[in-house]
């Protein structure tokens, strides 16, 4: 075996890892936006929430990460339903600006809220430390219990729209909803449903985000853009395209981390935006038109 290949498959792993937690928050997003059609520049904010709903279940009642999973679903899906109900809901249908400036300040007002109440400092949830080393690959076990769960909630997902009586009407909305709503689904229903249902996924992606890394206040901005690009590169409002395009943009940031430097790691999915509007603007699972 080469010298180089287990640094590069210790690379490429580090990546998949990573984007196991991109794609479940990817993929929440691009259900927000399959059904809706709002471009939900808050989803960030959301999984910042979550992460530190995490931090304070742990750090006030000792509640692992991955058992606070339920809670903090539950307690972001709730919040979704809120937002849907009394902002989001009011600008469906309207033009894509709408929904951009709405959800906007919303992230605005809850990255403000939550830097007066935590601060500006970085949190992490050191519930489960050290690696386990399998042939010459070491994999943390904080970021191999996140990819994990990240596969089995994102696939969860997938199953629920796929075999569900409730997913199919939400597929069937994402695809047509005045052919939905003619056929007696209750699209409005559907709506808040398929909102509360990705800022649940925001959620849970935002407790695993505090297992695996530190975080503050701001974390949601630079997972919104990069949410943003995975969905370009997936395919807009495909809930599958979201989870290869997350696996994607998690293997080729690794993989430029170690050729280049950090600093160019974050123009990796700008470029791969880039690349893929101008030459497969439908994105991996998108058909071509």
């Amino acid at each position: 075996m080469p010298e180089s290949l287990p640094v590069y498959l210790q690379v490429i792993v580090g990546g998949l890892l990573l984007g196991a937690l991109y794609a479940l928050l990817a993929s929440g997003l691009n259900l927000i936006f399959g059904v809706l059609r709002v471009i939900n520049i808050c989803h960030g904010e959301l999984m910042m929430l979550g992460a530190y709903a995490a931090f304070g279940l742990f750090a006030l009642w000792n509640v692992h990460p991955l058992l606070s999973i339920p809670i903090t679903f539950a307690l972001l899906f709730l919040l979704g339903i809120a937002i849907e109900k009394t902002l989001v809901e009011r600008v469906a249908g309207a033009p894509e600006l709408s929904s951009l400036l709405l959800t906007f300040g919303i992230g605005i007002f809850l990255t403000s809220a939550a830097m007066n109440v935590f601060k500006a400092d970085f949190r992490s949830v050191p519930a489960l430390t050290g690696s386990i080393l399998l042939w010459e690959i070491a994999l943390p076990r904080a970021r191999l219990a996140s990819f994990v769960t990240a596969l089995v909630i994102t696939g969860g997902a997938y199953l629920f729209l796929k075999r569900t009586r409730a997913g199919k009407a939400i597929r069937a909305a994402s695809q047509n909803a005045v052919v939905a709503e003619t056929c007696g689904i209750d699209v409005a229903r559907v709506r808040l449903f398929a909102y509360a249902l990705g800022a649940g996924m925001a959620g849970a992606a935002g407790n695993l985000i505090a297992l695996s890394y530190s975080f503050n206040p701001e974390v949601g901005h630079v997972f919104n853009l990069k949410a943003f690009a995975i969905i370009v590169l997936g395919g807009m409002g495909n809930f599958a395209g979201a989870f290869w395009g997350g696996l994607l943009l998690g293997v080729v940031e690794g993989l430029t981390g170690y050729i280049a430097t950090a600093q160019v790691v974050d123009a990796v999915a700008y470029i791969l935006m880039l690349l893929f509007l101008l030459f497969r603007p439908s994105g991996l699972m998108g058909t071509a038109k």
